[in-house]
C-alpha cells in the first residue's frame, strides 16, 4: 500500500492538470499562428488535387494533341445581344456579341470516379492553350469585359465562352436611308494556323443561328434580321490553307423617327406651296407666299443636315429628295413671278399678238378642259373710231370762225376728254387680254408642276416601299 502512493499522487496531479487546461478559455483565432504552408491543408480539396493533377507538365504553349497530324476541330458560335452604333461615315459597326468557341484539349482528362464525381471544372484562361482566332475585320479594341477563367469537362472538352464589343469595318449602303438595310461580315479566322492544325466549324447548325433572336435587345434604331453563316477555306499562295467561318449580320434601320422628323415637314411645305396656286395671280400675295416658302424650306435643310448621313463615296436619295423638292419651289417660284409680270397692270403694255389669242385663249381652254370657256374668251371690241367719228358721236362738230372764243375753248376741252377716255378703255382693254392669257398660262403651269411633284412622289414612295418590304 505504501510502495502505490507515489503512483497514486503523481496521477492526481496529472488529472488535476487535464481539469485546469480545459477550464482554460479558448486561445483567439487572431492569436493562432497560421502557416501559409502547412502540410495536409489541402489533403481533402478535391478540386485542388484535381488542379494539381491536370496542371502537372501541363504545356500551354503547344497544342494539345498526342499525334500532330491530329486537326484541333474549333467548334464556335455567335449570337448578337445588341446593335451599339452604327457610323456611316467612317463606316464602322460597333455591335455587342456573345461569342462561344470550344474544343477538345487531350491533355486535360481525368477519371471522375477518381476525383469525387467531379466532372467539370473551371481554370484559368492563361493556364490553357487557346486557339488565336480572331476577328479580321477589327479596327478597334472594344470595351469588354474580362472573363479569367474557362470551363473543362472530364473528357478534355474545353468550352470559352465570352462577351466581346466587337469594332468593326463595314462597307455600309446608305442609298436607301431611312429604308436601308445593312449587311456587314465579321469573319473569325486562325491567324497563323493553317487548317491543318485548326479547323473551324459551329456549334449549331446555320438554320439555328439564322433565326436566333433571343437575346437581341430590338428596342434601339436597328433590328436584327438575321444572321448568316459561311465556312470557307482559302489559300494566299497556293500552298497552305487556312479556314474561315464568316457571320453576316444583316440588320434594318427602323424608319418611323426619320419619317416623321424629315419627310413629313417636307410633305407639308410642298403641299403648302401647291395650295398657293389658287391665290390670284394678279396680287402680290403669292410672290410674298411663296418667298416665305422657300424661305422656310432652306431652314429646314439646314436643321436636318446633320441628320443625314454622309460618306465620301455616295448621297442617299433622301438628300436627292429634298435638293429636287426645293428646285421645285425655285421653280414655282420663278412661274409665280413671271404670271405676276405678265397679268400686271401698266399703261405701257403692247396689245396682246393675234397668234397668242388664238393660242392661249381658244385651243388652251379647249386642252385644259375649262368649263368656262367665255371667261377666257378674247376681247373682240369694235375697233375704237378716231377723234372725228367720236367727235360726230357726240354730235360736236368743228369749232367755226363765227364761235365764240369761249365755246371754242369748251369744245376742245371736250375733245380732249373723250380722247383720254378713250385711251383709258384701251389700255384696260388690253390689261384685260394680258390678265386672261395669264390666268390661262397660270392653270396650265400649276397642272404641269403638279404632275411632276405627283409623279416624283409617287416614284420615290414607291422605290421606299419596296426597299422597306423586300
Amino acid at each position: 500500500m505504501k510502495a502505490s502512493a507515489p503512483w497514486t499522487a503523481l496521477a492526481a496531479l496529472l488529472a488535476l492538470l487535464a481539469l485546469l487546461a480545459l477550464a482554460a478559455p479558448p486561445a483567439r483565432a487572431g492569436n493562432v499562428k497560421r502557416t501559409e504552408h502547412s502540410p495536409g491543408r489541402f489533403s481533402n480539396a478535391t478540386l485542388v488535387r484535381l488542379s494539381e493533377y491536370l496542371s502537372a507538365g501541363y504545356k500551354k504553349g503547344v497544342r494539345p494533341v498526342r499525334d500532330w497530324r491530329q486537326t484541333t476541330m474549333v467548334a464556335i458560335d455567335l449570337m448578337v445581344y445588341s446593335i451599339l452604333s452604327v457610323d456611316e461615315k467612317n463606316q464602322v459597326l460597333t455591335t455587342y456579341i456573345w461569342y462561344r468557341q470550344q474544343w477538345v484539349d487531350e491533355f486535360l482528362v481525368w477519371n471522375p470516379e477518381d476525383f469525387d464525381d467531379v466532372k467539370q471544372v473551371s481554370i484559368p484562361t492563361t493556364n490553357v492553350w487557346v486557339p488565336d482566332i480572331l476577328i479580321n475585320e477589327f479596327v478597334d479594341v472594344g470595351k469588354s469585359p474580362d472573363i479569367p477563367y474557362v470551363y473543362v469537362r472530364h473528357n478534355g472538352l474545353v468550352r470559352n465562352y465570352k462577351p466581346i464589343q466587337v469594332v468593326t469595318a463595314c462597307s455600309l449602303n446608305i442609298y436607301n436611308f431611312p429604308f436601308d438595310v445593312q449587311n456587314c461580315s465579321l469573319t473569325f479566322q486562325s491567324w497563323l494556323h493553317i487548317i491543318n492544325d485548326i479547323n473551324i466549324t459551329l456549334i449549331r447548325t446555320p438554320d439555328e443561328v439564322k433565326f436566333d433572336k433571343s437575346l437581341f435587345m430590338n428596342q434601339g434604331e436597328w433590328e436584327l434580321l438575321h444572321i448568316l453563316s459561311k465556312y470557307k477555306s482559302f489559300s494566299i499562295d497556293e500552298n497552305d490553307h487556312y479556314a474561315e467561318m464568316k457571320f453576316h449580320v444583316v440588320i434594318r434601320r427602323r424608319p418611323l423617327f426619320y419619317t416623321v422628323n424629315l419627310l413629313l415637314p417636307s410633305i407639308f411645305l410642298m403641299l403648302m406651296d401647291i395650295v398657293g396656286f389658287y391665290l390670284p395671280p394678279d396680287s402680290g400675295e403669292r410672290v410674298s407666299f411663296k418667298i416665305t416658302l422657300l424661305l422656310g424650306y432652306s431652314v429646314f435643310l439646314i436643321i436636318v443636315s446633320d441628320t443625314l448621313p454622309a460618306t465620301a463615296i455616295g448621297t442617299p436619295l433622301i438628300g436627292v429628295y429634298f435638293v429636287v423638292c426645293m428646285a421645285l419651289l425655285v421653280i414655282s417660284l420663278t412661274e409665280t413671278v413671271l404670271i405676276v409680270r405678265l397679268v400686271h397692270k401698266q399703261d405701257l403694255q403692247p396689245p396682246v399678238p393675234n397668234w397668242l389669242k388664238r393660242l392661249v385663249l381658244e385651243k388652251v381652254p379647249l386642252l385644259l378642259c375649262i368649263r368656262d370657256k367665255h371667261k377666257f374668251c378674247p376681247v373682240w371690241g369694235p375697233q375704237r373710231a378716231g377723234t372725228k367719228d367720236s367727235d360726230r358721236g357726240l354730235g360736236l362738230v368743228p369749232p367755226s370762225r363765227d364761235s365764240a372764243p369761249i365755246m371754242d375753248s369748251i369744245l376742245l376741252e371736250i375733245c380732249s376728254i373723250r380722247q383720254f377716255l378713250d385711251k383709258r378703255d384701251e389700255c384696260r382693254d388690253i390689261a384685260k387680254e394680258w390678265l386672261q392669257v395669264g390666268y390661262v398660262l397660270d392653270v396650265l403651269l400649276f397642272r404641269v408642276y403638279l404632275v411632276a411633284v405627283l409623279a416624283y412622289s409617287i416614284t420615290l414612295g414607291t422605290l421606299w416601299s419596296v426597299w422597306q418590304y423586300a
